[in-house]
């Protein structure tokens, strides 16, 4: 039996042989292109792995300073731990602000390399991050600079005959115009 459009009383284009699948087709490819664009503006789902995470700050620091700690474990109402050996003891992290926080110092006597810091969750999750301890070092004094490095270890010597040969020069200068006045 033939379908018919409703009111010509013709068959409907989609009784036809191959017809209905080169629709079903069409519209498939149809969705097909619409559907990047709409996953692009659809937030993705947060992943579970996000939902467990320790963040230093700064990652890279000189024993002796402080590194501030940033974590969450998913609920972030309880206490959690931190320890590496990069710290003298496990730090705890407390909730504020809908995040676990807390700082710790680096003691003067840890080696320069990169330490492990794990978070340890009340319900037993675990994220890492790695604090890379740096030798101590400040630079004892900067470069020559100023007189293009010439200046040798005193410049103080050279300004002083630089100011002399000025005051000179002034001197000079108003004693010929005073003269020149005269005449």
């Amino acid at each position: 039996m033939t379908e018919r459009s409703a009111g010509t009383g013709r068959p409907s284009p989609l009784s036809r042989p191959g017809r209905a699948r080169r629709a079903v087709l069409s519209g498939a490819a149809a969705a097909a292109l619409l559907l990047p664009p709409v996953l692009l503006l659809t937030p993705p789902a947060p992943a579970w792995a996000a939902d467990v995470y320790v963040e230093l700050n700064p990652s890279t620091v000189e024993a002796g300073y402080l590194v501030g700690i940033r974590a969450s474990c998913r609920e972030n109402t309880e206490p959690a731990t931190v320890e590496s050996d990069a710290f003298a003891d496990k730090i705890t992290v407390e909730p504020q602000l809908e995040l676990l926080t807390a700082a710790a110092t680096v003691p003067d006597d840890r080696s320069a390399r990169p330490y492990r810091v794990k978070l340890t969750c009340p319900d037993g999750r675990v994220a890492t991050a790695i604090l890379n301890v740096v030798q101590p070092g400040r630079p004892s004094e900067g470069p020559a600079t100023g007189f293009g490095g010439t200046a040798g270890d005193n410049p103080g010597s050279l300004l002083l005959g630089a100011g002399l040969a000025t005051v000179a020069a002034g001197i000079a200068v108003a004693l010929f115009t005073s003269r020149r006045q005269r005449a």
